[in-house]
């Protein structure tokens, strides 16, 4: 089973990512995250961040988060980059998939900007950034939409999300509020 969170940088995906884990890893061993920035730096930030590399990076995801879910592993994988293309390839190659959107308006997130991405993109500092110089697509059909903008809190949208995987649903009780897509 893979869980794709994608997101605007600074949305909050990672967060997310590393709040499933925090819940789940001690009583579901098999349990992996893989993360954009993390795989960047184990591949010596090889890639710049223009569309074609970024394109690159996820296809690296999406091929380990793939050999690991052949594994029996569940992998969270916690990515920027989305085009309809490629999560489309993430529904018709892994045996079980769910994908999160965290939902967050570019102003929301240059606001935050914790890592100062957008300070430096209005420098000219960085680039290309996406959502100022790519485009943002957000996903057209993600399983769950979650509104960053109420500031949910991540252990709480971690539990939303377990609901939706069999292999952590029976580990919680009681049902959270999210918002769903429909799918």
């Amino acid at each position: 089973m893979v869980i794709w969170i994608t997101g605007l940088s600074g949305a909050g995906k990672t967060t997310l990512a590393d709040a499933l884990a925090a819940r789940f890893k001690p009583r579901v061993p098999e349990l992996v995250v893989l993360d954009g920035d993390a795989m960047r730096a184990l591949t010596d930030d090889d890639l710049g961040y223009g569309e074609a590399d970024r394109r690159r990076q996820i296809g690296r995801l999406q091929r380990l988060a793939r050999m690991l879910e052949g594994q029996g592993l569940l992998v969270v994988v916690a990515a920027l980059y989305a085009n309809p293309a490629l999560l489309a390839w993430n529904r018709a190659h892994f045996a079980a998939y769910v994908e999160v959107h965290v939902d967050a308006a570019l102003d929301f997130v240059k606001a935050r900007d914790a890592k100062g991405l957008y300070r430096a993109a209005a420098r000219g500092e960085a680039g290309p950034v996406v959502g100022i110089d790519i485009p943002w697509r957000p996903p057209e059909a993600a399983d769950i939409v979650i509104d960053a903008s109420h500031r949910p809190d991540p252990d709480t949208v971690a539990l939303a999300i377990a609901r939706r995987v069999p292999r952590l649903a029976g580990l919680i009780a009681a049902p959270m509020a999210v918002r769903e897509s429909g799918r």
